[in-house]
């Protein structure tokens, strides 16, 4: 999935828009008619907020499709309102809140599954800040975004026991055979102030 600037500025507000009519009505809204062709294309996606005071920002809810199974308009629609009030490990966004809070829309590429010779290779496959991850064993699955490791400052090995840690598995169940580790990259579009202009990234951008 590529984007342009134009597109990503469209998710963005689109988000803002479902989280502003939800918090006001309840009403989930559709997607607007008029909409590039693109953006109805299936893709996974993950929408972050983070609320932005006194120029920090605080994470404030993030939830997302991981895999392409629905138009990204409409998955976009729902886990802006998602991300908004049912992250669980926060209380559900206030529409007075909503002028501090910050879009953040990540297109995700289709996961790809790494394959090893043995798990201590892991590392060697993944690039901070260009890579997202995803570890699954059994009924865990746990994923962490790209610009994670970046904002925390992790090196290889912490990123993916944190990813472990995610799926709530020990920190080091990537050195566990069995353990499937799948990696994808994101198209960015977000934010720089609260529904101010949007800015576009793609993490696997080498520029």
């Amino acid at each position: 999935m590529q984007l342009a600037s134009e597109e990503g500025n469209l998710l963005v507000k689109l988000a803002r828009r479902a989280v502003e009519e939800y918090l006001r009505s309840g009403r989930i809204i559709d997607p607007p008619e008029d909409l590039p062709k693109e953006l109805m294309e299936r893709c996974g996606v993950f929408v972050t907020l983070n609320s932005f005071r006194h120029g920090k920002r605080e994470l404030r809810g993030c939830i997302g499709f991981p895999y392409p199974t629905d138009p990204l308009a409409r998955a976009v629609i729902e886990s802006a309102i998602n991300s908004a009030t049912q992250d669980p490990r926060f209380l559900p966004i206030s529409i007075e809140e909503l002028d501090q809070i910050i879009f953040e829309i990540s297109v995700l590429t289709p996961p790809q599954l790494i394959r090893v010779e043995k798990p201590q290779d892991y590392p060697s496959e993944i690039e901070i800040g260009q890579d997202g991850l995803i570890v699954e064993r059994g009924y865990h699955k746990g994923l962490l975004l790209p610009q994670v490791p970046v904002e925390w400052g992790w090196d290889v090995e912490e990123f993916l026991c944190h990813s472990c840690q995610k799926a709530g598995l020990p920190p080091d169940c990537w050195l566990t055979k069995g353990t499937r580790i799948h990696k994808f990259g994101c198209v960015i579009a977000q934010e720089t102030t609260p529904g101010g202009k949007v800015a576009l990234k793609n993490t696997r951008d080498p520029h």
